[in-house]
């Protein structure tokens, strides 16, 4: 199979080449171990070696010679190997030596020492619909960041392709599959998180049936800030299931290890007006497709609930912000006040620069979107904080232009990093 670039791999390179090692983060079958082998000159695979067992307790270190860059695959398996890997970063002196990747953080209780000055850190995720190709890319997140205004001819992407592409998802594994088959691949994904994944990240058994409960749960709240009393009403009115508090947050706390949830924080800004702002985070699953999965969803069903698949949309475009975003050096967040103000995404370079995104399905909403990010800007205490560089509305059905008053529309099938 030919490998398809990934956004990540430049970024692979430049820590690689600044450190003597770097961790790759992200959930499992996102592609971590494929781009490493792209640039590593050997490979450990922890999980599948059966010497690695054997000589972690008698002679460690061999496990570590080989040519560099070398790669330590599923290193979380024996997470001793941290501490080995960075005593051998000190005594070789030298830079891309280790890259370690693996599908979940290793437990809070492994004792592994910080390894500030020896590693770096690189955070992957599923494919965007720019790495897939579905994207032209022609309105580069990088521009937004210069200010620059749009002017692009393309086509609109319709509602059912939005749709098919919700379901099918970014894994790198479903490449050319057909929508029967990832759904099929995506509801098995799911169901071994519940009935093996859950309880392997820390050996603790699991419910596997709680499991699915929270999961469906987490699926019919995505984009949305949903605390975890919310998350218990809601499972007990939908799924007639019993969990406790105690519960909902042991398995949250799996699923970030797990890397399959990511939260969105908010933005912590300065504003002119007495109302508070909203600290708590949005969740969303790392990709769309796994909350289409857990639900059972189909595309007629999706058809027939425009307003969900709404929040789903949100939920990928912010996960394509994500992407495109740290290629940019920047995070997102999103804005939300007690007064009911929201922005769904607040996109943040480490110099403060900033962008921010209402994101709607179609283009019936785009008046009232812009309206929102007006008022939004207009409640902003400049004083203290950069004005944005742009302002913009993701849609997925329209097409990409500059507004009069210098917003932005951009259709998602343009936007890239």
């Amino acid at each position: 199979m030919i490998y398809k670039e990934r956004i990540s791999d430049i970024e692979l390179k430049r820590k690689l080449n600044a450190s003597g090692a770097v961790l790759i983060r992200g959930p499992k079958a996102c592609g971590k171990t494929e781009s490493a082998k792209q640039i590593a000159k050997s490979v450990l695979n922890v999980d599948r070696d059966e010497n690695v067992p054997a000589l972690i307790n008698i002679a460690p270190k061999r496990l570590l010679v080989g040519e560099t860059p070398r790669l330590i695959d599923e290193w979380q398996v024996q997470p001793v190997l941290w501490d080995y890997i960075r005593h051998e970063i000190d005594d070789r002196q030298k830079n891309a030596q280790f890259i370690l990747t693996g599908s979940s953080n290793p437990e809070e209780s492994a004792k592994m020492h910080s390894g500030a000055g020896r590693f770096t850190i690189l955070e992957m995720r599923t494919m965007s619909w720019q790495e897939l190709g579905i994207s032209s890319g022609k309105i580069r997140l990088a521009n937004l960041f210069k200010g620059e205004k749009i002017d692009v001819v393309d086509q609109p992407t319709d509602l059912d392709f939005i749709i098919e592409r919700l379901i099918i998802g970014g894994f790198p594994t479903l490449l050319n599959k057909t929508i029967d088959q990832a759904t099929d691949l995506n509801r098995a994904y799911v169901e071994l998180l519940a009935e093996v994944d859950m309880s392997r990240v820390s050996n603790i058994n699991r419910d596997p049936i709680k499991v699915r409960s929270l999961l469906r749960s987490l699926a019919r709240n995505t984009a949305t800030i949903v605390d975890i009393t919310s998350l218990e009403r809601d499972i007990l009115a939908k799924e007639n299931a019993g969990i406790t508090r105690p519960t909902v947050y042991d398995y949250l706390d799996a699923l970030n290890r797990l890397m399959i949830t990511e939260e969105q924080p908010a933005w912590n800004t300065h504003i002119r007006s007495s109302h508070a702002l909203r600290k708590s985070p949005k969740r969303h699953f790392t990709d769309v497709s796994l909350a289409v999965a857990a639900l059972g969803a189909d595309a007629n069903s999706l058809i027939n609930d425009l307003n969900f698949t709404g929040f789903l949309f949100e939920s990928l475009v912010t996960h394509e912000l994500r992407v495109y975003g740290q290629a940019n050096d920047a995070k997102v967040y999103h804005y939300r006040d007690s007064s009911g103000l929201e922005v769904d995404s607040i996109v943040q370079k480490y110099n403060g620069d900033w962008c921010a995104f209402e994101i709607k399905l179609g283009t019936g909403q785009i008046n009232e979107a812009a309206a929102v990010l007006t008022k939004f800007v207009s409640t902003l205490d400049t004083n203290k904080v950069k004005p944005p560089i742009s302002l913009n509305i993701i849609t997925g059905t329209g097409i990409s232009y500059t507004r009069a008053d210098g917003i932005n529309v951009i259709s998602l099938a343009s936007l890239g990093k």
